[in-house]
């Protein structure tokens, strides 16, 4: 981890420790999504406690790459997945979802915890909620029930729920393909943090039913092996990759460029 970046997190931490949160009840559409109490965001989610750092700059990159490259069809459904564990997928689906929620355009995200074994979004939010995808799913909830969010404007999620016996049987149901068709006419853009490929088939299965696949690569980690076998799994269920996306980079910025930013 370099020194800026270590810097960043510190301050990060710092900071969060004096914000206050605001709880109230905020209207979408029919739906009334619920604004979580004291949540404690992790301190890797730079975009959050910093949105001018360096870091947060190159999720707006990330961005503008996404909503510019198909202008008369832009990709509004985007899964978000890495060949295996721990690349740094949901920390990324975190920052670019609250980077696009803060776009000038003010777009409606909504970003979904697909991972039903190991879900970690709540966990990186710092809240405690039961209830998600898993249990819409398997109708013992309503989608207003599972929807919520936090102090972002323009931001909505839906955590991952309680694990259940036949995660793959479940987001390969129609069940999941209505979900997608419903929250894709509320939203401007849906993302969807699914488990790394390699592992297991979830994300193969959700990455046919999304009009595009990020591919998050842990750089000095992950082989190039392991992220051709990922891509040719996705290929095969014929999944749109739009991009890569390299996390755990060290890089140095020059002077009169940090002075910039």
């Amino acid at each position: 981890m370099g020194k800026i970046t270590r810097a960043l997190m510190k301050a990060a931490e710092e900071r969060f420790e004096h914000l206050e949160k605001v709880s109230k009840i905020k209207e979408h559409d029919q739906f009334v999504i619920r604004k979580m109490k004291d949540s404690v965001i992790d301190a890797r989610i730079i975009a959050y406690f910093d949105p001018k750092s360096i870091i947060s700059e190159q999720y707006k990159s990330l961005m503008t790459n996404l909503l510019s490259g198909n202008k008369s069809r832009p990709e509004k459904v985007i899964s978000i997945t890495s060949s295996i564990h721990a690349e740094g997928k949901t920390i990324t689906a975190l920052n670019l979802a609250i980077t696009m929620s803060r776009a000038i355009h003010k777009p409606k995200i909504l970003l979904i915890d697909a991972d039903l074994r190991k879900g970690k979004m709540t966990r990186y939010l710092g809240i405690k909620q039961e209830t998600g995808l898993s249990e819409v799913l398997r109708g013992t909830a309503n989608l207003k029930d599972v929807l919520f969010n936090i102090d972002i404007e323009q931001l909505t999620f839906m955590a991952s729920g309680a694990v259940p016996p036949n995660p793959a049987e479940l987001l390969a149901s129609d069940a999941m393909k209505n979900l997608i068709s419903e929250v894709r006419s509320m939203f401007d853009y849906v993302l969807i943090d699914t488990p790394p490929v390699i592992p297991v088939t979830d994300a193969v299965i959700l990455g046919g039913m999304t009009e595009g696949t990020l591919m998050v690569v842990q750089a000095g980690r992950t082989q190039r092996g392991m992220v051709d076998r990922a891509t040719e799994l996705l290929n095969q269920a014929q999944t749109k990759i739009i991009g890569h996306v390299l996390t755990g980079i060290e890089y140095f910025v020059p002077e009169y460029i940090y002075r910039y930013l």
